[in-house]
């Protein structure tokens, strides 16, 4: 990994909120990782559209291509140029939801030319509910962003936390205070987002986090919880055979009263995003 040369900027200062906006674009261009707070946890991020980019924020998480991280957009009209066969409930969750707390996996446009690891052809997308995080978005597009930490440590909730762990791989720190905003130091750790797997016959929680089940099925009532599964559908009742007497089951049908096993449902969990 090659080092860069770091700086943090306060974004509460006016001034050092323009300059950091400024040299975030810049490092994002030149293909290098920068750290911004989000409306859940601070995120690494890079520019979604460079496979160095993304291999950079990988190798300074210590993670490898098999948990590819998610993509924050800046406005809802974004998702149709990056995604595609959006259902309509995963579209409605998304209007009513975001920006926000949620991460929607969709099918990825077949024709765009990125890596972000092993997707297996699909894409996970979220508008940030963060002023400074829309404005970065705003100025550079599409961003792969992960929690700012290492593999297997706590999510940074500062952009000082965040130094502590990446150091000097990521080129630039936009600080703006503790996140999530409304929680306090003494609180508990912020909770990610909710991701929900859209690519499927069933919509499904793979991951619960600030948004809740029951928020979300006020929009789409058929979302499966995690590790739920669908209700299994019953299968036609078998016609006797012609020669078997009137009200006489055949020898290979279930003795009565047992019940022929459920058949498991089909939807695959998709492999979970980072963040």
């Amino acid at each position: 990994m090659v080092a860069v040369t770091t700086a943090t900027y306060n974004c509460t200062d006016p001034q050092q909120r323009a300059e950091g906006l400024a040299h975030a674009q810049r490092a994002i261009a030149q293909k290098q990782c920068i750290v911004m707070p989000t409306d859940t946890v601070y995120g690494i991020a890079a520019d979604a559209f460079s496979a160095q980019a993304v291999a950079t924020l990988l190798a300074a998480k210590g993670r490898g291509r098999s948990m590819p991280p998610p993509v924050l957009i800046p406005r809802l009209q974004t998702m149709d140029g990056l995604a595609t066969d959006v259902p309509a409930a995963g579209r409605a969750l998304a209007e009513k939801f975001w920006p926000g707390p949620l991460t929607l996996i969709f099918h990825a446009q077949p024709s765009l030319t990125w890596d972000l690891g092993e997707t297996k052809g699909t894409v996970a997308l979220r508008i940030p509910d963060d002023e400074l995080a829309q404005a970065l978005l705003t100025i550079t597009g599409p961003l792969a962003v992960s929690s700012a930490n290492r593999t297997g440590h706590a999510a940074a909730q500062t952009a000082a936390e965040a130094r502590e762990q990446l150091a000097e791989s990521v080129e630039v720190y936009l600080e703006e205070g503790f996140r999530p905003a409304d929680g306090d130091e003494a609180g508990p750790a912020g909770l990610p987002s909710t991701i929900i797997d859209c690519t499927g016959e069933h919509l499904r929680i793979v991951r619960q986090g600030a948004l809740s089940l029951e928020a979300i099925r006020e929009v789409a009532p058929d979302v499966l919880g995690l590790g739920e599964e669908p209700p299994a559908v019953d299968a036609p009742a078998a016609e006797p055979p012609h020669d078997a007497p009137a009200g006489e089951a055949p020898a290979e049908d279930a003795p009565a009263g047992e019940t022929p096993a459920k058949t498991p449902g089909t939807g695959e969990q998709a492999d979970l995003p980072p963040a």
